[in-house]
């Protein structure tokens, strides 16, 4: 059997793999950081979370599938290894960037929420206060 492809399917195997248990890890731990974004609306936080998922899936299934060929032809077992290293490599590092994205994100979107909750006094204003030397 060629090692090209050999190198292929392994490395197609492990990044469905790893994209997979990713997307997964992400999906479980986030969907309580969705919820405090989101104020505690249960559903939406699922749906967003859903809908997080399948793009981060698209997303890098489709970069794993583009990145899947190669200029050069593997010849050597080591060649493989070499081929394997780099690819994974970078999907890796895209599968990173992508979390780190998200989380940017969800992050600024949380922080604005908090700020506008803050401005908001807890109970009405019942009068006013005059400022200093203007009182009569």
């Amino acid at each position: 059997m060629d090692l090209t492809v050999v190198s292929y399917v392994v490395y197609l195997l492990v990044s469905v793999a790893l994209t997979v248990w990713v997307a997964r890890t992400l999906s479980r731990n986030g969907r309580i950081f969705l919820s405090d974004v989101l104020r505690g609306n249960e559903k939406l936080a699922d749906a967003v979370n859903h809908l997080l998922v399948v793009g981060f899936y698209l997303v890098n299934l489709g970069f794993v599938a583009l990145y899947l060929s190669s200029d050069e032809p593997v010849a050597s077992v080591r060649a493989v290894f070499e081929a394997l290293s780099t690819k994974l490599g970078v999907v890796l590092l895209v599968l990173g960037v992508l979390h780190l994205g998200n989380v940017w994100v969800l992050n600024k979107i949380r922080r604005r929420g908090a700020m506008e909750r803050e401005q908001v006094p807890p109970v009405e204003p019942q009068s006013w206060t005059p400022a200093p030397g203007l009182a009569k």
